[in-house]
């Protein structure tokens, strides 16, 4: 496996945050392929979704829309997950197979940022559940947690974390995805992989992964981690394979992520 290394030296960042509590409004959910996965429906049809805090938009999988008779990639109807009924919602038909082409069984489209912005998210990976409230009907968060900022940029969610390579580091906005199966993702404005074969393919949904030599999240630092290349607007992607390590509460409107440890 192939070091990843960073183009640009920073500053290492700070420390933060932990979360709390889950009932009302929950489903059961399964952590696969290394991404989160609920039962769910968009404009009636219902199937297994990837919930994703780092995609901007929700989107149906375009074998799944065909076979309704949905053509128009912009759509709107519907959307149920975890007790919760968002009526006439937009969403966009999709080409998924890269994303979803090693899951046992049919992955119907993704659960995106811009449904779960407005609400209070919580997600657990063991054992596997999402809950969704209103955030006046969230319960409310026990005393020892941990909080980072958290902020919409893009459409997706983002905090602050660090990469090094070694010799550089780099500190700065990465996107909290439950729906990206590798541990963590740098921008490819920002670092490279000197001697892939082919760079492409070290991208979401590509075959190859390369090695960070250390990140630092939420005040843990991880060392030689499965990496790999992004394209994103942000420093990177902290993905759901080390955010698993941790029960996880996104209040979005309140601006935070809460950690809580796992179990």
């Amino acid at each position: 496996m192939k070091p990843l290394v960073l183009a640009l030296a920073a500053a290492a960042l700070p420390v933060s945050a932990l979360p709390v509590a889950a009932h009302a409004g929950e489903t059961a959910c399964w952590f696969e392929q290394g991404v989160i996965v609920a039962p769910a429906s968009i404009d009636g049809l219902a199937g297994d979704y990837i919930l994703d805090t780092g995609s901007a938009v929700t989107q149906l999988h375009e074998t799944k829309a065909q076979g309704a008779g949905l053509v128009e990639p912009d759509q709107r109807g519907p959307v149920r997950i975890a007790g919760l009924t968002l009526p006439d919602r937009p969403f966009v038909i999709a080409d998924l197979d890269a994303r979803t082409y090693a899951f046992p069984t049919p992955i119907a489209g993704v659960i995106g940022a811009d449904l779960l912005s407005a609400y209070v998210v919580e997600v657990s990976f063991a054992p596997c559940k999402v809950a969704i409230y209103p955030r006046a009907q969230a319960p409310r968060v026990r005393a020892a947690v941990r909080d980072l900022p958290l902020r919409l940029a893009g459409g997706v969610a983002t905090t602050r974390a660090a990469v090094a390579d070694g010799p550089r580091a780099r500190a700065g906005d990465f996107v909290i995805s439950t729906g990206s199966d590798t541990a963590v993702r740098v921008s490819e404005s920002l670092a490279s992989v000197p001697g892939a074969a082919k760079p492409q393919d070290l991208l979401p949904y590509g075959e190859t992964r390369a090695q960070l030599r250390a990140a630092s999240f939420a005040g843990t630092l991880f060392e030689n981690l499965p990496s790999g290349l992004a394209d994103t607007e942000a420093d990177g992607i902290i993905g759901a394979p080390l955010l698993a390590r941790w029960r996880l509460r996104f209040d979005f409107p309140g601006g935070k992520l809460l950690l809580a440890p796992a179990g």
